[in-house]
């Protein structure tokens, strides 16, 4: 039986570029189905918040899971079952007709999914297939394409609920985003060749563990899941309550979609150049500085607009140097499994983001005090990632 060959850096792009694309862009746009599901279901928005807390959650802690799989098999295997598991839950967010059945396909099916068909199984490739010097700049073009996702996908979805209804988009999208299946075919690699003893994922979490550049570099990654997370979902209610209209809300995110493109690439680039712990801090300070900034001053389309273009700028560019700092850390072999390891923190934060932002909006009438928790964290992440050293780790060899 033949092995497929090396798939090309042109290749792993193109292909896992369009997964992110597909896969990011359409959980970008949950935020919009709040409103029309909870209306008409006669839910709450903690209902509708937990879901996608959990989403986030099992997401996060299935992810080293399947980490650990697609650095033993390769991404293709875990590609294709995140696509179907998708599918799945996008057919099953739109016949759910009880806050549990919702939670069920909203997020434990899409969690899972989401674990097999974003970052940490495409940056896996990345970091086995294209060269070192290449890594941050190609992380960051993977993360930009997340971003273009949002950007491409938040307009489409609310042309798709306001010409269908809610339910008729969720399984349209549950058809688009079996595109992965075709896609996931380009991902294919030659099987891993040790250059030595391997070292087990057991081992290699113990030693990142240990590490305490990898504990701050967790920690802000739990600040930037409850950040974006949490604006992610709750900024149109939020917009909607200050009397502003949902075509404001979905530009607004549909604009941070936009702008992080370039701001994904430029952190992806800039970490080739610069120390990347200086980078993370910046973006973490910057987003508390826009958030006082954006709910201090009046509200305004222009002022949304403005906000959200900042935020853009911020929004997944902590993804290319946090990555990038594992995988120059530890190495390329547990790149996944480590990668989803630091990812987990993310999404407990995505999870109280999100959660919370419900919870307290339901038992105070406004967002406020959720918004003052993300600023503070914001400081807290600036400050975390100063002490990381970014130096590969002096490893004794391992015993065959």
């Amino acid at each position: 039986m033949s092995h497929p060959k090396h798939p090309s850096a042109t290749q792993i792009l193109a292909c896992g570029a369009t997964i992110v694309t597909l896969s990011m862009g359409i959980r970008h746009g949950f935020g919009l189905w709040l409103q029309p599901i909870t209306l008409e279901r006669g839910w709450t928005r903690e209902d509708f918040a937990l879901a996608l807390a959990l989403q986030n959650l099992v997401w996060g802690a299935i992810g080293p899971l399947v980490g650990i799989w697609a650095d033993r098999v390769g991404a293709l295997k875990p590609l294709l079952a995140g696509a179907l598991l998708y599918a799945l839950g996008l057919a099953g967010m739109g016949l759910a007709n009880t806050p549990a059945l919702f939670a069920l396909a909203a997020g434990l099916l899409i969690g899972v999914a989401q674990s097999g068909t974003t970052y940490a199984v495409v940056y896996g490739v990345i970091g086995r297939q294209l060269d070192p010097a290449k890594r941050s700049w190609a992380m960051g073009v993977t993360a930009s394409a997340g971003s273009f996702g949002q950007f491409l996908m938040l307009p489409i979805e609310h042309r798709l609920i306001e010409a269908f209804g809610w339910q008729p988009s969720l399984f349209l999208l549950a058809g688009a985003v079996l595109l992965i299946l075709p896609l996931a075919l380009g991902l294919r690699e030659p099987p891993v060749k040790a250059s030595g003893p391997r070292q087990g994922a057991l081992a290699a979490l113990k030693e990142a563990v240990a590490t305490p550049s990898f504990l701050w570099l967790t920690a802000g990654y739990f600040v930037c899941g409850f950040q974006v997370v949490f604006i992610g979902v709750h900024l149109p209610a939020y917009l909607k309550d200050q009397g502003l209209s949902a075509g404001v809300a979905t530009w607004a995110l549909a604009l941070i979609g936009l702008f992080n493109v370039f701001g994904t690439y430029a952190a992806g680039a800039l970490g080739q150049r610069f120390p990347k712990r200086y980078i993370l801090s910046f973006i973490y300070a910057a987003r508390s500085v826009a958030i006082v900034a954006f709910i201090t001053l009046p509200i305004s389309p222009a002022t949304v607009y403005v906000f959200s273009s900042v935020m853009g700028l911020l929004w997944l560019s902590t993804i290319p140097p946090t990555n990038a700092t594992v995988a120059q850390i530890f190495g390329v072999a547990n790149l996944s499994m480590l990668g989803g390891m630091v990812f987990f923190s993310h999404q407990i934060g995505s999870f109280l983001g999100v959660w919370l932002g419900g919870l307290l909006y339901e038992q105070t009438g406004s967002y406020q005090i959720v918004w003052w928790i993300a600023v503070a964290l914001g400081v807290f992440a600036a400050l975390a990632n100063l002490p990381v050293r970014e130096q590969a780790l002096q490893r004794q060899p391992v015993a065959a």
